[in-house]
């Protein structure tokens, strides 16, 4: 028996106003709209609930939407603003607070954390003004649209993303949006969904992208890997040029997808990146999955997916297309439930439930889609606060698989040695030859780690600035920070795991690097 689709509600609206400002209406916790629940990778490092249990604010104006951050207690006070109307150039205006950061021409979340935009009413439109999410954390953007973000010509706005992330971002859930452009790069447009430098645990689901040149990146050069745990699931993407998405580094998964119109290049699998591509819908497209335009290989594990009238170009030193058959290179492990609807059914459930203004449907794995009759819910989820970074976990359990194995690393200042990490004495470490380096802790066959523990030398507690932890294997950045301590990330499989040094004061001196799985 197949099981119907499910309706995201909205609690009741209708209570108590308390005031009216600049095209600002607040009113209680208890009148904001349930936004559901987020889904994907959005789920992990603590999850993504927004500004739920905080005011609810009612904007219909860009400044107006910056007044609602900047009026709040602190910058990770939770809000939720519901949108309605254009929010334009004309109407969005830097505002000034100590709990924001905001700029003109701009719906700029800078240096904030638990926070939900969602459109309500006639709907919400983002018209040539882009929304640029940096150094924060917790957010929740969805039903609106946003289109024609221009990076040249007039006017400009973002970069030219629609929506862009950038700077140790994390937990962000995009859901129910439209987003789309009316050309390409020549035409004063760039990306659609763009995440850079270091933007970790994204999802973006149920949304439509088209029109545009480019769908979105993840990673803005073949050295810029600290990008990764990303889920597109049940989004449109319509008459796209290429970057559908384009991944350099990082896991990806993509599962329910309808991509029809990708006319040069789909998901591009880049510099290590690794993508899970499960029952999606291709359909009228050329090269839809593989490593294009570099050297820099990525991979892929596929299954259940459909090509319908789908191209495939030679191979070159620079373009491995997965097809004309389509097989795995890799495999992912998925660290959250999720349900797949057979691909044959994804344009119907897609194009029922992808985009604003779609009444926030859901498939939950049925092909044969039905809207219930709404049911009112009043939520109050209890929010958390996840900061930018790495969070600082209880200390791990367990045997420290560091001790027995092998090490190495790029560079070893003299009197230090690479197997000081593992041998369980905190009296003899490591030091790179510089203020930057390498060292890593490698095995025989794969083991599984999902936790490393960097302790400092007597003498040099806080020299270690910002880091990387790189899958040995792959080159993928499992994730990265700043400071020594206790390191968690998803778990995988690895037969060797790196602890990369990018900043410091000092000399760093690292005397254990713990790894447990």
């Amino acid at each position: 028996m197949r099981r119907p689709f499910v309706l995201r509600l909205g609690a009741a609206l209708a209570t108590l106003a308390v005031a009216a400002v600049g095209g600002v209406v607040l009113s209680t916790p208890e009148a904001s709209a349930a936004t559901g629940s987020a889904t994907g990778y959005a789920t992990g490092n603590g999850g993504t609930t927004g500004g739920a249990g905080g005011q609810t604010v009612r904007a219909t104006t860009g400044t107006a939407i910056h007044a609602a951050l900047c009026g709040r207690a602190s910058s990770s006070t939770p809000i939720t603003i519901q949108v309605e109307g254009t929010i334009n150039h004309g109407n969005t205006t830097k505002v000034s607070g100590t709990s924001c950061n905001t700029a003109a021409g701009v719906i700029e979340l800078k240096q904030i954390s638990n926070v939900t935009i969602v459109g309500v009413g006639s709907g919400a439109v983002f018209d040539q003004l882009g929304i640029h999410i940096r150094e924060s954390s917790n957010i929740i953007i969805q039903n609106v649209t946003v289109r024609n973000v221009k990076k040249s010509g007039s006017p400009t706005s973002n970069g030219g993303d629609a929506i862009g992330m950038e700077s140790n971002v994390r937990n962000v859930w995009v859901d129910h949006t439209t987003l789309e452009a009316s050309g390409g790069e020549s035409e004063g447009y760039d990306g659609l969904f763009d995440m850079k430098d270091n933007t970790q645990y994204v999802t973006l689901s149920y949304s439509t992208l088209r029109n545009s040149g480019r769908g979105g990146l993840v990673g803005s050069s073949e050295t810029e890997l600290s990008n990764g745990f990303i889920t597109y699931h049940h989004n449109l993407y319509e008459n796209i040029d290429s970057r559908a998405p384009l991944l350099r580094g990082g896991i990806a998964h993509m599962y329910n997808n309808y991509y029809v119109k990708l006319n040069e290049s789909g998901i591009n699998s880049r510099a290590g990146a690794r993508a899970k591509v499960d029952n999606n819908y291709f359909k009228d497209s050329k090269d839809v999955l593989g490593t294009f335009y570099t050297t820099a290989a990525g991979y892929w594990q596929v299954s259940g997916n459909t090509f319908d009238n789908v191209t495939w170009s030679g191979r070159s030193s620079e373009n491995n297309p997965a097809g004309p058959n389509p097989t795995s290179n890799t495999t992912v492990a998925i660290p959250y439930a999720y349900s797949l609807d057979d691909a044959s059914c994804v344009p119907a459930v897609v194009g029922q439930t992808a985009g604003a203004d779609k009444g926030l449907k859901v498939s939950d794995g049925s092909c044969s889609p039905q809207t219930p009759t709404p049911t009112p819910t009043n939520p109050t989820p209890t929010p958390t606060t996840p900061t930018p970074g790495p969070t600082t976990p209880t200390p791990p359990t367990g045997a420290n698989l560091s001790i027995g194995a092998g090490s190495d690393g790029s560079s070893k200042a003299d009197g230090t040695s690479y197997g000081n990490v593992r041998d369980g004495d905190m009296n003899t470490y490591w030091s790179p030859a510089g203020s930057t380096g390498s060292v890593s802790v490698k095995w025989g066959s794969s083991t599984a780690v999902s936790s490393v523990n960097i302790r400092e030398a007597a003498g040099s507690t806080g020299s270690i600035g910002s880091w990387k932890v790189v899958n040995g294997d792959t080159g993928a950045v499992l994730t990265s920070g700043s400071g020594a301590g206790v390191i968690s990330f998803p778990r995988t499989s690895l037969a060797k795991v790196t602890f990369q040094i990018t900043g410091s004061t000092g000399t760093p001196k690292v005397a254990e690097f713990e790894t447990y799985a």
